[in-house]
C-alpha cells in the first residue's frame, strides 16, 4: 500500500462522520428549494445559510481559487458549474456540489436534483448515478482493491445504458479535503492499490447519457459534456473497517436506503 495514505482510527472516522451527515442535511435542505424559476445564485445563499444552521463552516469557495460556495452543474455541465443567474427550468437537471468542515474535519458530497417533472431519460440517468456510487461504495471493502470500485460503477452503468466520465476521480479525505488515495471510477476489477481498514474516502462517479467526454470552459471551472448529452452526479464518504464499510454520508438513512432510487431529489 502506498505509505502515504493516511488511516483513520475509529475515533477520527466518527469525527468525519458527524461532518459528513451535517453535510448531507445541507443536501436535504436544498432539496426542498430546488424548483422552476429559482436560480443557481439562489442555492448558492440557501447554502450558506444551510451550512451555518448545521454547524459547518463552508470550505469550498476560495479553495485553489474557486470564488463560490457550492457548485452547480445544470443538463450537460458535467462537473464544477458555478452559480448563477440561470434560472431553472422544469426537467432540468441540477447538480449541487459542496464541501464544509466541523471541528476541523472535512465533508464532501454531491447531489443532483431533477427540478419539476423530468424526462423519463433524465430520470434513468438519475437513477443510474445513484446506484452506480451505491455499488461503487459497496466494493469498497477490506481486502480489495481501488481497481474494484472502478469496475463495479462501469458495470453499473453499463447495466442502465450509460457511460461513466473518465476524468473525474474520487479522493481520500480528512483533515484536508483531499487526500491519498485517488479512488478511480473506470477501472478493470483487481488492480490498483489494495484496500485496507482505516481508509476514508469519497466516491463521486459522473455519468452520462453520451459518450463521457468533456470539454473546460473558458470560465477556468466548467466542464461540459462534449456531445451535449445530460450529466448526473452522486458523491458519498466511505469508510472503510475490518468487518465492514459505512457509508458516512447517509448514516441516518441506512435503515431505509432504497438502492433504486436516492432518498430526496
Amino acid at each position: 500500500m502506498n505509505p502515504y495514505v493516511p488511516l483513520k482510527t475509529r475515533l477520527e472516522a466518527e469525527r468525519l462522520r458527524q461532518a459528513a451527515e451535517a453535510l448531507e442535511r445541507v443536501l436535504a435542505d436544498l432539496a426542498t428549494v430546488i424548483r422552476p424559476g429559482v436560480l443557481t445564485s439562489d442555492l448558492e445563499q440557501v447554502a450558506r445559510l444551510s451550512l451555518a444552521r448545521h454547524g459547518l463552516n463552508g470550505v469550498l469557495e476560495g479553495y485553489e481559487g474557486y470564488p463560490h460556495p457550492i457548485c452547480t452543474s445544470v443538463n450537460n455541465v458535467a462537473a464544477h458549474g458555478r452559480p448563477s443567474d440561470y434560472e431553472l427550468q422544469t426537467g432540468d437537471l441540477v447538480t449541487v456540489d459542496l464541501s464544509a468542515e466541523r471541528s476541523g474535519w472535512r465533508a464532501d458530497g454531491a447531489w443532483t436534483y431533477g427540478v419539476g417533472r423530468i424526462s423519463s431519460e433524465g430520470r434513468r440517468l438519475q437513477r443510474a448515478a445513484w446506484r452506480a456510487t451505491l455499488a461503487g461504495a459497496a466494493a469498497a471493502r477490506a481486502g480489495a482493491r481501488l481497481g474494484d470500485i472502478g469496475a463495479a460503477i462501469l458495470a453499473e452503468a453499463a447495466r442502465a445504458g450509460c457511460t461513466v466520465v473518465r476524468e473525474f476521480t474520487g479522493h481520500g479525505i480528512g483533515t484536508n479535503l483531499h487526500e491519498p488515495p485517488s479512488v478511480p471510477h473506470t477501472a478493470t476489477r483487481g488492480s490498483g492499490e489494495p484496500i485496507v481498514p482505516g481508509m476514508v474516502f469519497n466516491v463521486e462517479p459522473v455519468l452520462t447519457l453520451g459518450s463521457g467526454e468533456v470539454t473546460k470552459l473558458d470560465d477556468g471551472w466548467s466542464y461540459i459534456t462534449a456531445d451535449g448529452s445530460l450529466a448526473a452526479q452522486y458523491e458519498v464518504t466511505v469508510s472503510v473497517r475490518s468487518n465492514r464499510t459505512d457509508i458516512l454520508t447517509l448514516g441516518r438513512h441506512r435503515p431505509l436506503l432504497d438502492r433504486s432510487t436516492p432518498p430526496y431529489g
